[in-house]
């Protein structure tokens, strides 16, 4: 399994990196998943996977919780890295 998980260690606290190039659908967005729920809101998420279908699937999956697609950077070696800022938090209504 490559899966890395680690802060920036330049960049913000709240910035993660996710290597999923090795996972296959559905664990791409389930790993994504798991990463984005321990970023605080507006946190960023790089995530770095391969194939067309999980591409797809992560961007679509992303967005659909209210996510947004920062960046979508095709790399050399055919793999893509999605830039994913995590949606806000609700405010509670009185």
């Amino acid at each position: 399994m490559n899966e890395t998980l680690i802060p920036g260690q330049d960049e913000p606290a709240s910035t993660a990196v996710l290597d999923i190039t090795g996972e296959k659908c559905p664990m791409t967005f389930v790993r994504t998943r798991l990463a984005l729920d321990v970023l605080p809101p507006g946190g960023l998420l790089a995530v770095r996977l391969m194939g067309e279908e999980p591409h797809r699937n992560v961007s679509r999956s992303a967005r659909a919780l209210g996510h947004v697609i920062l960046a979508d950077a095709p790399q050399r070696d055919g793999s893509v890295v999605l830039t994913i800022r995590k949606k806000e938090a609700a405010s509670a209504s009185a």
